[in-house]
């Protein structure tokens, strides 16, 4: 009996705790051993392949690969022609978006991509910047970097592209950012033909929903109360994010049961509200998953 699989890569170095993390909240437990590049899944239609990031979507382009999570960066810098599922935000330091950037040392006479004409560039993402080069009608010598990237561009290179989230480390580094070339998230990516497969798609889409489903519920909390009858229609008039609550009668008369699903960073100004309000017994708790 043939018995279906789905070969499914995730990112392995700095994104590879976050997206296993993740996995776990959408139902899925990956356990990895640095002793082999398979890590354990507890589904037995899954199979997991911990890869580079920056090679995830050529295998995924060759079918050796059905599916993974990678950046929107490398499907980009390897130009791959595969399908995107969804996007997810959950990279390393932040919940924002990675960017490519431009970047020269605080003290360069370089104010704009314009100035780069004739010079030189090292960046790990070579054709990105040759096509943004191209963009602009620039020339420059863009070199590979293998690493340490910000450390070149004070004395071995004119400027550098490199990714950021926050802009610390460059800052660090005393470098002063001249343009974004890309921002990029992570994106669940397929390969044509599984994506045609009837089985392998419905899989893939129901990774996907529950992968949204926990990531979405990271942001947001659900509350509980208790509030008089007469008081519900104030409270829900004054209280704008409870105008869709779940509503059930209580057993004691004239009392009723309020829930319903917030933003998180609202809740150290509603709670107050909610108490000023007439609510009782307000409780607060997270969620593993919120599925729209």
């Amino acid at each position: 009996m043939n018995e279906k699989k789905l070969k499914f890569g995730l990112p392995k170095g700095s994104l590879q705790d976050a997206t296993i993390e993740k996995m776990g909240k959408a139902g899925f437990n990956i356990q990895v051993s640095s002793r082999s590049y398979l890590p354990y899944v507890d589904d037995e239609q899954m199979q997991i392949r911990l890869i580079r990031a920056q090679e995830i979507s050529r295998y995924v382009e060759l079918g050796y690969l059905d599916c993974g999570i990678t950046g929107h960066d490398w499907v980009q810098e390897n130009n791959s022609d595969v399908h995107e599922v969804g996007e997810f935000l959950f990279s390393k330091a932040t919940r924002q978006p990675a960017r490519w950037v431009l970047a020269v040392p605080e003290d360069s006479p370089i104010k704009s991509v314009k100035d780069i004409n004739g010079k030189r560039i090292a960046t790990e993402v070579v054709n990105l910047t040759k096509r943004y080069l191209k963009k602009h009608g620039v020339k420059a010598e863009v070199e590979f970097s293998w690493g340490a990237t910000e450390v070149k561009a004070h004395e071995l290179v004119d400027a550098i592209v490199e990714i950021t989230e926050t802009g610390s480390s460059l800052r660090a580094h005393r470098l002063r950012i001249v343009d974004t070339l890309l921002t990029s998230t992570p994106r669940l990516i397929v390969n044509h033909a599984a994506w045609k497969d009837k089985w392998k798609r419905q899989k893939i889409e129901t990774i996907a929903l529950l992968l949204k489903g926990a990531l979405d519920a990271e942001a947001k909390v659900g509350l509980k109360m208790n509030i008089e009858q007469k008081n519900l229609k104030a409270l829900l008039q004054s209280l704008p994010a409870l105008r869709r609550p779940t509503i059930s009668t209580l057993s004691e008369e004239g009392w009723v049961a309020v829930e319903t699903i917030i933003d998180e960073h609202v809740v150290r100004e509603l709670i107050p509200q909610l108490k000023a309000a007439g609510a009782e017994g307000i409780i607060e708790y997270p969620l593993n998953k919120v599925v729209y």
